[in-house]
């Protein structure tokens, strides 16, 4: 078929972007691990088996690309799938990139330069999902849990982005008729940095239930994500990003959602007002 490939198409920024693509009658393909029996468009993708590769991508001319997840060396996976993709003639890619950059992966900025390299190609930066404050993320975990925020990052802020801002971006990139492409890498962020204690703050009016936030050292965060099932190596990642933040590197904002979609991106209090009711005690 000719249409679009969304690798991880079940997650969250994956799910989103086929419910809009679909929305707006363009065929789509939801590659993922287990693919549902019902769905005669979804078809089993796996990044540890590339047998699954070349039938993922037959027909089709565009591709969502989520590289391997919980993993801070994804290019020997994916670099493989991009030159297959080259070959069957697939004419756009939109890479889900982070904003943030994880320490000691230099293959993940690698493989945001090789999609880069390719004419109409492109790599969106997402800044940190608003999502993550919802279970079953770790963090939504225990807010539901605990009525708390552990953090490392101190007063430092993030430009949190709404999932479904990300999937409107990359829909307007991968759609019918696309947008043109004005860049080759697009910095995707909420209207407003935001620190966790500002995020702590916007749920308790909301979900009338006080969200503490307790600070803590790296190398306890690391822990905690270990913890919480993340290989050792991510978990140190991600904790070592925290201490990123609180020295401000992520407090950045950017207009591409507006540039891309035409609207402005969802704000963190309309987010919490539409999920007030994961937070609330129960």
């Amino acid at each position: 078929m000719t249409g679009v490939l969304v690798t991880g198409g079940t997650g969250k920024t994956g799910a989103a972007l086929v419910e809009q693509l679909r929305g707006a009658g363009v065929p789509v393909r939801i590659a993922s691990r287990r693919p549902s029996a019902v769905d005669p468009d979804a078809i089993r993708f796996d990044w540890e088996d590339p047998s699954t590769h070349e039938a993922a991508l037959r027909g089709v001319n565009r591709v969502f690309l989520v590289p391997p997840v919980d993993s801070v060396d994804p290019l020997p996976l994916a670099g493989p799938f991009l030159r297959r993709a080259r070959r069957a003639g697939v004419r756009r890619v939109v890479l889900l990139g982070s904003a943030i950059v994880l320490p000691n992966a230099p293959s993940a900025l690698e493989l945001a330069a090789q999609v880069r390299a390719e004419p109409g190609w492109v790599v969106l930066r997402a800044s940190g999902f608003m999502q993550n404050f919802l279970r079953p993320h770790p963090l939504g975990e225990r807010i539901n849990r605990l009525g708390e925020i552990r953090t490392a990052a101190g007063d430092g802020k993030v430009g949190w982005i709404d999932v479904r801002d990300i999937a409107a971006a990359a829909a307007a990139l991968l759609g019918e008729p696309a947008v043109r492409v004005a860049r080759d890498d697009y910095l995707l962020t909420g209207p407003e940095s935001l620190s966790y204690g500002d995020a702590a703050a916007a749920i308790t009016a909301q979900a009338g239930r006080r969200i503490r936030v307790r600070r803590i050292e790296s190398d306890e965060q690391a822990a905690a994500y270990r913890a919480a099932g993340l290989p050792a190596e991510f978990a140190a990642a991600l904790a070592t990003v925290e201490d990123g933040i609180r020295r401000g590197r992520e407090d950045r904002v950017s207009t591409a959602v507006l540039d891309l979609t035409g609207r402005p991106p969802r704000t963190f209090a309309r987010f919490v007002a539409e999920h007030a009711n994961e937070w609330r005690a129960k």
